[in-house]
């Protein structure tokens, strides 16, 4: 990559700071800067060990904020944005659309609007610059299930050798899919990738779009399911599922993700949407046994002690089936493959959960607590 002066938003998020922590280690000549509003999960210790880093900066500001975000374009002369900053949780989001709409599609929008005018003030205007968009695989929908029959994922790695590799249905998310989000989330998310190819379209705005499935791995906020349930195997406290937990989700490590996206900001092709995911379709209720099953026996404790913390919970409302991503462009395109297979990433994610105690602590004390309770023992996780 030339010398660049890129914006990563979100970057203290979970996904963010995975992105900003693999920019500024790998590409030292570029200056990477970190902008995020630090709402409750944006969180500057996921990046104490890059913060004095020379080609880094935070700046703590709302994408919200037009005039900030054209401000801070022409003083660092931005060349790139990596756009993560989102609300992302689908509980949330049925509990307050509105603050989903403002960041999802108003804040995106805000970005859009500040690149186009910045970059159309130069001289030679869009020429070596990008906008990358990161979204959902929620965009899409659902997809229908069957029983599940064993799958020989496309890919050559150890990724894809001798572990769990199950399709619960034979239709996979393409990159040429009709949208059909069923929450406001994912409502918010499509909104804002349609403004995000309209200002190509309109402006020739060098945009692309990546559409990813579930991540999981360090630093992810406890209001998702895998860290969530962790913490409360450790401590004892209920598993909320809901409905029966048949709900199925693809999975793929973080550091995985991170690595995609650096590819495809370096290699993707402008306009072009890519799909992100693992060939690696999970049941929730057989993650949970899963997570249950690692943490027992990291914590020294009889296998299976903590199964009976399970409890079912009212399902949520337009709780979509099956999600399951078809990645086959980006490899065949550009080369990427997932590096770790679920029973490898979710043993490192387990040990570092435990291992990193503090970090939890310091994310579920005080005014999160009062949210955890309401959010997650008035209805469940999944």
């Amino acid at each position: 990559m030339l010398q660049k002066s890129i914006i990563v938003t979100g970057g203290a998020g979970f996904i963010g700071s995975h992105v900003v922590r693999l920019f500024v280690n790998k590409y030292p000549q570029s200056r990477i800067i970190n902008v995020d509003k630090l709402t409750y999960a944006g969180n500057l210790a996921n990046l104490k060990d890059i913060e004095d880093k020379p080609n880094y900066r935070f700046v703590k500001a709302d994408i919200c904020d037009f005039d900030a975000m054209l401000s801070l374009m022409r003083e660092e002369k931005v060349e790139g944005i990596i756009h993560l900053a989102a609300e992302s949780h689908v509980d949330r989001s049925i509990k307050d659309p509105f603050t989903f709409a403002r960041t999802n599609v108003i804040g995106t929008l805000s970005l859009l609007q500040a690149a186009k005018v910045f970059w159309e003030s130069l001289p030679e205007k869009y020429e070596g610059k990008r906008f990358y968009h990161i979204s959902t695989d929620e965009v899409y929908g659902a997809l229908e299930m069957t029983e599940p029959q064993g799958i020989e994922p496309p890919f050559t790695t150890k990724a894809s050798s001798g572990a769990h590799h199950l399709a619960y249905g034979e239709k996979f998310f393409t990159e040429d899919l009709k949208y059909q989000p069923h929450s406001p989330y994912s409502a918010s998310k499509a909104g804002s990738d349609h403004f995000v190819r309209a200002f190509h379209d309109t402006y020739g705005l060098p945009t692309i779009v990546t559409n990813c499935s579930n991540n999981y791995g360090p630093y992810q906020f406890p209001e998702k399911l895998i860290p969530l349930f962790i913490n409360n195997i450790r401590h004892r406290k209920p598993l909320p599922v809901y409905g029966k937990g048949e709900n199925v989700r693809d999975w793929l490590y973080v550091e995985d993700h991170a690595r995609a996206i650096d590819l495809i900001f370096n290699e993707g092709k402008i306009a072009e949407t890519y799909n992100i995911g693992g060939f690696n379709e999970w049941k929730n209720i057989d993650i949970i046994k899963v997570l249950v099953s690692t943490v027992d026996r990291l914590l020294g404790r009889p296998e299976g002690t903590d199964l009976d913390l399970i409890t079912y919970v009212t399902d949520r409302a337009g709780h979509d089936l099956r999600y399951a991503i078809d990645s086959r462009k980006l490899q065949r395109e550009l080369g990427w493959e997932p590096s770790l297979q679920f029973e490898e990433g979710i043993e490192k994610t387990v040990r570092w959960y435990l291992e990193n105690q503090d970090w939890m602590d310091n994310v579920t004390s005080g005014e999160y607590q009062k949210y955890y309770a309401e959010m997650y023992y008035g209805g469940g996780a999944g």
